[in-house]
């Protein structure tokens, strides 16, 4: 198990959802701390609470694109190619856990599986979109 993957585990022991994760992430990435912002993200937690929406890694995944996809010279203006950036994420992410799952909403991601087996799923597809994005973010010429 590598750095990145102990790191979210440890968090995810923590109590924090995957959408938190990916910004945890991003903030780490920047050496930064912004705990408003990581309590916001919970919101998009196992698809906006009932399940039958988005992925929270794919919500999680494209805040983090936005977060650190911005203008060398204005922290608060996004990169103009934030929007392609966006659509290659969710176009990856739809790809993948349609193959996988059949859909991207967290109650058919999850199924029946139950709150163990649920976590593996889960930190994979995390891990996942997390490499993803950091591709997306280095082929973009943005650094994060």
């Amino acid at each position: 198990m590598d750095d990145l993957m102990l790191r979210m585990l440890r968090w995810g022991q923590q109590g924090y959802s995957c959408a938190q994760i990916l910004l945890l992430l991003a903030l780490e990435a920047r050496g930064e701390s912004n705990p408003g912002l990581v309590r916001a993200m919970a919101g998009l937690a196992y698809g906006c609470g009932a399940g039958r929406a988005a992925c929270g890694a794919l919500t999680g995944g494209c805040c983090l694109l936005a977060y650190l996809a911005v203008e060398v010279d204005a922290a608060d203006r996004p990169v103009e190619c934030l929007p392609s950036m966006l659509q290659e994420l969710s176009d990856w992410f739809e790809a993948r856990a349609g193959q996988a799952h059949g859909d991207i909403t967290c109650e058919v991601i999850v199924g029946e599986s139950g709150p163990a087996a649920s976590r593996h799923i889960c930190g994979a597809i995390v891990a996942e979109t997390y490499g993803k994005a950091m591709e997306i973010l280095t082929a973009s010429g943005v650094a994060p």
